[in-house]
């Protein structure tokens, strides 16, 4: 593959906007693609992430997938990680005011973090990954500096952005703190030199303010490349853990291919796109055979190929009822349960069943099996331990667990 072609995919490829993009002009400030092929040395792009939780999920990795194609270019991966900011809590999407965590929970969330974005991102090529704290230097800020940023802008171009528009209107209250985030997040791009910044759609306004303050500082101000916002498992609305429509990044195995081996025909071309590298072109014609490469895909990615291909032979052991193939089911500890246990109580407790109502449910409509055995008696009552010892229990064909001590 030519230069012409890596630069192409890489700008084309699961990219909604890139700005500015005068794609005509050969003036390398405003065509990131001209720049890209006739630049002497690495460029620095960066991204930023917030550790506000503790799971990634697969719209999460589509900016971090995108740095990891810089990288292969022989770019620098600029990795922003924004304990200081976390504290600050970006305010775009949000109708109200975000929590202010402590150093504490930002400390837990970004080991997490890095440990669920190390399968995407080159962690090993010296020079290609620099991971920075932005409490490196905003924690420092003194009120001149931050008067300095203040003045870059105006309380109107604030009320513009899209989340402080709707809740001025809505008269739903703004803290003078959240106006700080943008200009925070753009002092970033100033300090570390980024030559393009990515986002998603939804950064588009916090990635500009970066290149304003550029300017400000006397730099070249940075491209911004957005990617989309990836719709969740539900195919309506985007990928959210509290919508229960995500596959997170540290998923065991056996759960992210059962949810990717249902993905629906309205999204599977979108999740090739997205979260593989395949040529679109080359993909089974079959919709089943799509939805298990798509699965196995990205199971690889995450786990490796071999506990991938384990994964799949499992499965398909399970829905022949083989009970004995099944080598990387998840496990559940017996020790925090308190025996004798109803049936229902422990589909509860396991999160095979989101409740006791539900778990009634899929045992009375045959859809719970102990190590193959159908179990039909709601009120089932297991009296030990020791009788679930390596069992394996099942609700439906895609979801189960096996107990160990």
């Amino acid at each position: 593959m030519t230069i012409v072609d890596a630069v192409s995919s890489l700008l084309q490829r699961g990219v909604s906007d890139i700005f500015p993009n005068d794609e005509t002009a050969t003036d390398p400030t405003t065509n990131l693609a001209h720049r890209l092929q006739n630049t002497s040395s690495p460029l620095r792009i960066k991204l930023g992430i917030d550790p506000t939780g503790t799971n990634l999920h697969l719209g999460h990795s589509l900016p971090i997938r995108k740095l990891r194609a810089f990288q292969d270019l022989g770019h620098i991966a600029v990795l922003i990680i924004g304990d200081f900011t976390a504290r600050v809590g970006d305010p775009t999407g949000k109708s109200e005011v975000r929590r202010q965590l402590s150093p504490t929970e930002v400390k837990t969330n970004i080991e997490t973090y890095l440990a669920q974005i190390r399968p995407i991102l080159d962690f090993e090529t010296p020079g290609r990954l620099e991971i920075r704290y932005n409490s490196e230097w905003l924690a420092d800020l003194d009120l001149t500096k931050i008067l300095e940023l203040l003045t870059t802008m105006t309380v109107g171009q604030m009320l513009a952005k899209e989340g402080f528009a709707e809740r001025y209107q809505q008269g739903n209250p703004i803290y003078l703190h959240e106006f700080l985030y943008p200009l925070l997040q753009g002092y970033d791009s100033v300090v570390v030199g980024a030559d393009v910044e990515l986002g998603g759609t939804d950064q588009k306004f916090n990635i500009a303010i970066g290149r304003d303050l550029q300017r400000h500082f006397g730099q070249s101000p940075q491209f911004g490349l957005l990617t989309p916002i990836l719709l969740g498992t539900d195919g309506v609305q985007k990928m959210s853990k509290s919508l229960n429509n995500y596959v997170g990044l540290a998923e065991d195995p056996v759960s992210m291919y059962s949810k990717l081996e249902k993905t629906a025909d309205c999204l599977i071309n979108e999740y090739f796109e997205l979260l593989t590298a395949l040529p679109l072109n080359q993909l089974p014609a079959g919709a089943r055979d799509r939805q298990k490469l798509l699965a196995h895909q990205i199971v690889s990615q995450y786990h490796g190929s071999e506990v991938a291909d384990a994964t799949q032979q499992s499965l398909r052991a399970v829905t022949q009822g083989d009970m004995s193939q099944i080598d990387v089911i998840p496990e559940f500890s017996l020790e925090p349960i308190s025996f004798p246990v109803k049936l229902f109580y422990l589909l509860s407790a396991t999160g095979l069943c989101a409740s006791s109502s539900e778990a009634r449910r899929q045992i009375n409509g045959g859809a719970v099996k102990l190590s193959g055995i159908k179990m039909e008696e709601v009120d089932q009552s297991i009296a030990e331990a020791e009788a679930l010892l390596d069992q394996v229990l099942q609700v439906g064909k895609k979801k189960f667990i096996r107990f160990v001590p």
